[in-house]
């Protein structure tokens, strides 16, 4: 008997280490308690080395009017700080997805996508850990994106219809 994982085909047998649940893992399965774990510790990690990132730049975020002799200084301080505060940002926004990963690990919902309910893969979990959808929700969300920035599609024809 033989079983296809994606496009080649392996025997089915104990004997060779198939596991039709391994299987389903690779190839876009179910999440199981060893691979949930797998991503809680990389989320922890994450989180801390996150939180510590931050703590780093409160430190020097700080500045002291002394340091700053002209307007250049100014200027480049000014610039600087913007720079952080556009990093600590994103890392804030970062931080709330991995809280929410580590919630929906918790509450047994990870890797289940947020619009159709069906699994996501895990190969899209280990590329983007805090994907909340499928592949194919998240195209058809980029869409409608696509659409609201660009204009609408007309139903005729296909011609795009600019709003002004």
């Amino acid at each position: 008997m033989d079983c296809s994982t994606q496009s080649k085909k392996v025997p089915c047998s104990r004997e060779n280490g198939y596991s039709e649940s391994r299987d389903r893992q690779l190839s876009g399965g179910s999440m199981n308690k060893e691979l949930a774990l797998k991503f809680k510790l990389m989320f922890e990690n994450e989180r801390k080395n996150l939180i510590y990132s931050q703590s780093i730049l409160d430190e020097n975020f700080n500045l002291k009017q002394d340091d700053l002799m002209d307007e250049v200084d100014l200027t480049a301080s000014e610039t600087e700080n913007n720079m952080r505060m556009r990093l600590r940002n994103r890392e804030v926004l970062y931080l709330k997805k991995l809280d929410e990963a580590l919630r929906r690990i918790s509450h047994g919902s990870f890797g289940e996508c947020d619009s159709c309910g069906n699994d996501i893969e895990v190969r899209r979990l280990e590329a983007r850990p805090t994907a909340t959808l499928c592949v194919s929700c998240k195209e058809e969300t980029e869409k409608r994106e696509h659409l609201h920035i660009d204009g609408h599609r007309s139903k005729s024809l296909g011609a795009r219809v600019r709003l002004a």
